[in-house]
């Protein structure tokens, strides 16, 4: 089926895939003169695979260029903006995500420091190419935390309780191994097959321990794990490409934006205003000035917080250059990060941190055994 609206400025074409089955047809709501794209009607969870043309004539059901790919929003609808003159637009729909989960489809992305930020001297650009996956719509939060929190503890499992300032705040305090170890309980609790182990021929699921423990995960299971460093950046940055944050097409942020510490005397790109985002200041120094999950606007993938809120662990192993076998930084695909190391990487800066740490480039690393107030997670999965 193809719906097609015309105008002095567009020619737009809607497109349901052959390879696919909506459940619904597409409709394009509105197209502004400045290039911003509403379409509705379309599935929650599934993907809407934006292309644009620069002509509409000519073979262009084969040569389009892809711009975007948004997982739809819970309205049904995916805003967009796209490059102005001719456009085409096809929209197509996938596999469903898991509840409360979207899906990042596969395919190669610019990784790195591709806008130039003099500060940022261990994240050379380079194009990696990652597996379809899916990914939490949100941070994890004290709720949810402890709701595998109490499966876990009745199976056998030792971890941190987590701490969070209400039920819908992102859980924080937790290290690196409480983090794996809950991914794991919280795959069990579901019923599918834990990711990570003790031991490299993948038999004893890692339940218990800390600091010192190896653990050796299984890529080819379905359960839930943390992201590696590729996949969270390819995320963050919700199908955009040379982008400082997670939204376009400024490369500006505000507290409007995202929930961090405001100091524009620390980067030019930050529009403050100055200080902690009001909106989230507790009396005294009492609690984090976390914000509950999905307080702002989400990417072009439809995830929330992925600058600001709290820090998210990713299973890498951090290595700056000169990079060691393994790392994202080389290029390739799917890449799992240098086999060792001493910091764990984690990424998207948090509400305590300066509008630096919540570039999508921006890498961080701390001793996996830590976990302050300004760390949490979100899973992913398999497909």
């Amino acid at each position: 089926m193809r719906t097609t609206l015309r105008s002095l400025f567009v020619e737009l074409a809607l497109l349901a895939s052959v390879h696919s089955t909506l459940a619904q047809n597409p409709v394009i709501t509105s197209f502004s003169q400045n290039g911003v794209l509403i379409c509705s009607n379309l599935d929650p969870g599934s993907v809407a695979a934006v292309q644009w043309a620069s002509s509409p004539t000519g073979p262009w059901q084969t040569n389009w260029d892809s711009l975007v790919a948004i997982t739809v929003a819970s309205n049904k609808s995916i805003q967009v903006s796209v490059p102005m003159f001719y456009r085409v637009v096809g929209v197509a729909a996938t596999n469903q995500a898991p509840p409360g989960m979207g899906l990042i489809p596969a395919g190669a992305f610019t990784m790195g420091n591709s806008i130039g930020d003099t500060d940022i001297t261990d994240a050379s650009t380079v194009t990696v190419t990652v597996s379809a996956f899916y990914m939490d719509l949100n941070l994890v939060t004290s709720n949810q935390w402890r709701s595998v929190y109490a499966y876990a503890t009745n199976h056998g499992y030792t971890l941190y309780r987590g701490l969070g300032k209400a039920a819908d705040h992102p859980v924080h305090s937790m290290d690196w191994f409480d983090c794996v170890k809950w991914c794991n309980a919280r795959s069990q609790q579901a019923g599918l097959t834990p990711v990570y182990y003790t031991d490299s021929g993948l038999t004893q699921v890692f339940t218990n321990g800390d600091s010192g423990t190896n653990v050796y995960p299984n890529w080819a299971a379905k359960g839930y794990r943390l992201p590696t460093e590729a996949e969270w950046e390819k995320a963050a940055r919700g199908g955009l490409s040379g982008k400082r944050f997670p939204w376009g097409p400024t490369n500006l942020i505000s507290q409007s934006l995202a929930n961090y510490f405001s100091n524009p005397a620390f980067g030019i790109y930050d529009l403050g205003p100055s200080g902690y985002n009001t909106n989230f200041i507790t009396q005294g120094f009492v609690t984090p000035y976390t914000s509950p999950v999905g307080s702002f606007a989400p990417n072009g993938y439809g995830l929330f917080d992925m600058a600001g809120n709290v820090n998210e662990w990713c299973w890498d192993w951090y290595a700056g250059p000169a990079y060691p076998a393994g790392s994202p930084y080389l290029g390739g695909t799917d890449p799992h990060g240098p086999a060792s190391g001493t910091d764990r990487i984690f990424r998207g800066g948090s509400w305590i941190d300066l509008a630096s740490l919540a570039r999508c480039a921006y890498r961080n690393h701390q001793n996996p055994q830590n976990g302050p107030y300004n760390r949490g997670l979100r899973c992913v999965r398999t497909p």
